[in-house]
């Protein structure tokens, strides 16, 4: 069976997504859910799915601390699923090719520190784009700017809010993620 651990910052309906999708399966599972926030949903979400949720500080996931943490997890594939802060470049090392990460938007468009969200959303409303999606990429040292997996889109020229944009985005996020994490881990 692969292992499966899930990064997250926040709400974390796409690690709860995640979960659901490989809770009976034969190839891979959620071991565990890591957050650098203590009032992050995702940890509720995880702990009603019965899978382990960690919390750690900035500083321990720059020192080694979380690095031991993913070691002894023994994961196949790391996925950052709402993962705000940089990633270490010393795990991205240790796990060449099995860290990855969703992007609201289709890179390069949109990427970058500080973009995340409804900020992402945002602009392409004010950037009066007809189309936005959803990128699923390798990570590298820099924010989005690792080798894209997979990508996927949708038309928004009817869309008048940030919102609506957000919606048709989940929409994709929820469809494609766990069918790329799914291939991944069986290559």
């Amino acid at each position: 069976m692969k292992k499966i651990v899930i990064f997250a910052s926040g709400a974390g309906s796409n690690a709860e997504n995640i979960i659901a999708h490989f809770k009976n399966s034969n190839t891979a599972n959620v071991v565990a859910v890591l957050t650098n926030n203590a009032s992050a949903k995702v940890i509720e979400r995880a702990e009603n799915h019965g899978v382990s949720a960690f919390v750690f500080n900035k500083t321990e996931l720059s020192d080694g601390t979380v690095s031991q943490k993913i070691n002894a997890l023994q994961p196949d594939l790391i996925v950052l699923a709402g993962f705000l802060l940089m990633f270490p470049k010393e795990i991205i090392e240790n796990y060449p090719d099995k860290v990855i990460n969703i992007h609201p938007a289709l890179l390069p468009k949109y990427g970058g520190k500080g973009m995340y969200g409804m900020k992402v959303h945002q602009s392409v409303l004010e950037s009066d784009d007809s189309e936005t999606g959803i990128t699923i990429h390798y990570v590298n040292e820099k924010y989005d700017e690792g080798a894209v997996i997979f990508q996927a889109t949708t038309i928004v020229e009817d869309c008048t809010t940030a919102e609506e944009i957000a919606q048709k985005v989940h929409e994709l996020e929820y469809k494609h993620f766990p069918e790329v994490i799914e291939k991944l881990i069986t290559q």
